[in-house]
């Protein structure tokens, strides 16, 4: 079967910057991929927090160059909140794909099986994301490094980065 494949159209300062395609490892990591299936298309509707299971809207809260880009908190915007379409918290499956360089895109947590809707993109090159369930950034390197460009050391951006649509391919 076929991997699914996914995409981000992101605005940076409220313009056009491009679309990222994701290539989500549906044979590896199952329940991960199809949570971020399902957060990109906003098929299982409003969840226990009452928001929208869906990225569209969802901005990058945490940026910082030459290590990581982290969003997907649709719930509060900071990073202190996001559901999954499993209810809050859903477990760690395997480890199995290593973050071999720029372009992977895993689940950000807080710890073992505290997996919800925050993702994080790599930007580094040398495995420093150890220990993450991984996927795989397919297109648009451009894209991810203009939004690498908006962070600092602290992790604040310096102009908003939005998911400004998001969907299945």
């Amino acid at each position: 079967m076929a991997r699914p494949h996914v995409f981000f159209d992101i605005t940076i300062g409220g313009k056009t910057s491009g679309r990222i395609v994701m290539e989500l490892y549906s044979d590896i990591v199952p329940k991960t991929a199809e949570n971020f299936r399902a957060l990109c298309t906003g098929e299982k509707g409003v969840g226990k927090s009452g928001k929208p299971l869906h990225y569209k809207g969802c901005g990058f809260h945490r940026i910082i160059p030459n290590f990581m880009i982290q969003g997907g908190d649709f719930t509060r915007g900071n990073g202190t909140g996001g559901e999954s379409n499993y209810g809050k918290k859903f477990p760690d499956k395997n480890f199995k794909e290593r973050h071999t360089g720029p372009g992977i895109l895993s689940m950000a947590n807080a710890g073992p099986n505290t997996n919800r809707a925050q993702e994080e993109l790599t930007v580094l090159t040398e495995d420093r994301m150890a220990g993450r369930q991984a996927r795989d950034v397919r297109t648009c390197h451009r894209v991810v490094k203009n939004i690498e460009l908006q962070g600092s050391q602290s992790g604040k951006p310096s102009k908003e980065c939005v998911i400004a649509d998001c969907e299945q391919l």
